[in-house]
Protein backbone atom coordinates (compact mmCIF):
# COMPACT_ATOMS: atom_id res chain seq x y z
CA UNK A 1 0.00 0.00 0.00
CA UNK A 2 1.47 3.33 -1.06
CA UNK A 3 0.46 6.92 -0.72
CA UNK A 4 0.87 9.09 -3.81
CA UNK A 5 2.82 12.32 -3.47
CA UNK A 6 -0.28 14.22 -4.64
CA UNK A 7 -2.24 12.82 -1.67
CA UNK A 8 0.47 13.95 0.75
CA UNK A 9 0.63 17.42 -0.78
CA UNK A 10 -3.18 17.70 -0.59
CA UNK A 11 -3.27 16.79 3.12
CA UNK A 12 -5.06 19.21 5.45
CA UNK A 13 -2.46 20.81 7.78
CA UNK A 14 -2.93 23.23 10.68
CA UNK A 15 -0.03 25.24 12.11
CA UNK A 16 -0.48 26.46 15.70
CA UNK A 17 2.05 28.84 17.25
CA UNK A 18 1.54 32.00 19.30
CA UNK A 19 4.24 33.70 17.22
CA UNK A 20 2.90 34.83 13.86
CA UNK A 21 6.44 34.71 12.43
CA UNK A 22 6.65 30.95 13.13
CA UNK A 23 3.22 30.34 11.56
CA UNK A 24 4.26 32.34 8.50
CA UNK A 25 7.62 30.58 8.19
CA UNK A 26 6.12 27.10 8.39
CA UNK A 27 3.31 28.10 6.02
CA UNK A 28 5.89 29.38 3.52
CA UNK A 29 8.00 26.19 3.81
CA UNK A 30 4.97 23.98 3.21
CA UNK A 31 3.48 25.97 0.34
CA UNK A 32 6.88 26.19 -1.38
CA UNK A 33 7.09 22.39 -1.06
CA UNK A 34 3.73 22.12 -2.86
CA UNK A 35 1.29 21.58 0.02
CA UNK A 36 -2.07 23.02 -0.98
CA UNK A 37 -4.21 22.93 2.18
CA UNK A 38 -2.26 24.72 4.92
CA UNK A 39 -3.83 27.02 7.49
CA UNK A 40 -2.49 28.58 10.64
CA UNK A 41 -3.58 30.16 13.88
CA UNK A 42 -1.90 31.94 16.77
CA UNK A 43 -4.85 31.21 19.09
CA UNK A 44 -4.46 27.91 20.91
CA UNK A 45 -8.04 28.20 22.22
CA UNK A 46 -9.36 27.67 18.65
CA UNK A 47 -7.54 24.44 17.87
CA UNK A 48 -10.03 21.84 19.13
CA UNK A 49 -12.96 23.51 17.36
CA UNK A 50 -10.95 23.99 14.16
CA UNK A 51 -9.98 20.31 14.21
CA UNK A 52 -13.55 19.23 14.87
CA UNK A 53 -14.72 21.23 11.83
CA UNK A 54 -11.81 20.45 9.47
CA UNK A 55 -10.46 17.03 10.53
CA UNK A 56 -6.82 17.93 9.96
CA UNK A 57 -4.44 15.27 8.73
CA UNK A 58 -1.69 16.95 10.72
CA UNK A 59 -1.47 19.60 13.42
CA UNK A 60 1.89 21.31 13.99
CA UNK A 61 1.53 22.43 17.60
CA UNK A 62 3.70 24.78 19.63
CA UNK A 63 3.94 23.71 23.26
CA UNK A 64 4.54 27.05 24.99
CA UNK A 65 1.60 29.35 24.31
CA UNK A 66 -0.60 31.66 26.38
CA UNK A 67 -4.19 30.68 27.06
CA UNK A 68 -3.78 26.95 26.55
CA UNK A 69 -0.36 25.40 26.23
CA UNK A 70 0.26 22.60 23.74
CA UNK A 71 -0.20 19.90 26.39
CA UNK A 72 -3.66 21.26 27.25
CA UNK A 73 -4.52 21.45 23.55
CA UNK A 74 -3.54 17.78 23.11
CA UNK A 75 -5.73 16.85 26.09
CA UNK A 76 -8.62 18.72 24.49
CA UNK A 77 -8.03 17.03 21.14
CA UNK A 78 -7.98 13.59 22.78
CA UNK A 79 -11.27 14.35 24.54
CA UNK A 80 -13.01 15.24 21.26
CA UNK A 81 -11.12 12.94 18.86
CA UNK A 82 -13.21 9.97 17.78
CA UNK A 83 -10.11 8.16 16.53
CA UNK A 84 -7.36 6.89 18.74
CA UNK A 85 -4.74 8.47 16.47
CA UNK A 86 -3.79 12.04 17.38
CA UNK A 87 -2.16 13.66 14.30
CA UNK A 88 0.16 16.05 16.18
CA UNK A 89 3.78 17.05 15.72
CA UNK A 90 4.86 19.37 18.53
CA UNK A 91 7.10 22.37 17.99
CA UNK A 92 9.47 22.98 20.86
CA UNK A 93 12.75 24.61 21.82
CA UNK A 94 12.78 22.75 25.15
CA UNK A 95 14.57 19.39 24.98
CA UNK A 96 12.83 18.23 28.17
CA UNK A 97 9.41 18.74 26.59
CA UNK A 98 10.00 16.29 23.73
CA UNK A 99 9.57 13.07 25.71
CA UNK A 100 6.71 14.52 27.76
CA UNK A 101 4.92 15.51 24.54
CA UNK A 102 5.37 12.06 23.01
CA UNK A 103 3.98 10.48 26.20
CA UNK A 104 1.04 12.92 26.04
CA UNK A 105 0.06 11.71 22.57
CA UNK A 106 2.16 13.65 20.08
CA UNK A 107 3.46 11.52 17.22
CA UNK A 108 6.71 13.40 16.66
CA UNK A 109 8.44 16.72 17.34
CA UNK A 110 10.25 19.43 15.44
CA UNK A 111 12.94 21.36 17.27
CA UNK A 112 13.10 25.14 17.37
CA UNK A 113 14.83 26.95 15.84
CA UNK A 114 13.57 25.23 12.70
CA UNK A 115 15.93 23.34 10.44
CA UNK A 116 14.51 23.20 6.92
CA UNK A 117 15.35 19.57 6.10
CA UNK A 118 14.08 18.34 9.49
CA UNK A 119 10.79 20.23 9.05
CA UNK A 120 10.26 18.92 5.51
CA UNK A 121 11.18 15.33 6.35
CA UNK A 122 9.23 14.97 9.58
CA UNK A 123 6.10 16.52 8.08
CA UNK A 124 6.20 14.39 4.93
CA UNK A 125 6.86 11.20 6.94
CA UNK A 126 4.07 11.95 9.40
CA UNK A 127 1.58 12.71 6.65
CA UNK A 128 2.43 9.47 4.87
CA UNK A 129 1.84 7.52 8.09
CA UNK A 130 -1.38 9.43 8.78
CA UNK A 131 -2.78 8.83 5.30
CA UNK A 132 -1.80 5.13 5.42
CA UNK A 133 -3.59 4.90 8.78
CA UNK A 134 -6.73 6.44 7.26
CA UNK A 135 -6.54 4.13 4.24
CA UNK A 136 -6.23 1.11 6.55
CA UNK A 137 -9.26 2.29 8.54
CA UNK A 138 -11.22 2.60 5.32
CA UNK A 139 -10.24 -0.92 4.24
CA UNK A 140 -11.23 -2.27 7.67
CA UNK A 141 -14.63 -0.58 7.47
CA UNK A 142 -15.21 -2.01 3.98
CA UNK A 143 -14.21 -5.49 5.17
CA UNK A 144 -16.53 -5.28 8.18
CA UNK A 145 -19.38 -4.18 5.91
CA UNK A 146 -18.73 -7.11 3.54
CA UNK A 147 -18.76 -9.52 6.48
CA UNK A 148 -22.05 -8.07 7.79
CA UNK A 149 -23.62 -8.40 4.33
CA UNK A 150 -22.49 -12.02 3.95
CA UNK A 151 -23.78 -12.91 7.40
CA UNK A 152 -27.14 -11.29 6.57
CA UNK A 153 -27.35 -13.26 3.28
CA UNK A 154 -26.60 -16.53 5.08
CA UNK A 155 -29.22 -15.81 7.73
CA UNK A 156 -31.81 -15.20 5.01
CA UNK A 157 -30.81 -18.42 3.20
CA UNK A 158 -31.25 -20.50 6.34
Amino acid sequence: MRIALAEILNANVLIVDDRESNVSLLHQILTEDGYTRVTGTTDSLEVCELHRMNRYDLILLDLQMPGMDGFQVMDGLKATESESYLPVIVLTAQPTHKLRALKAGARDFISKPFELVEVQTRIRNMLEVRLLYRKLESYNEALEQTIRERIAVREVEH
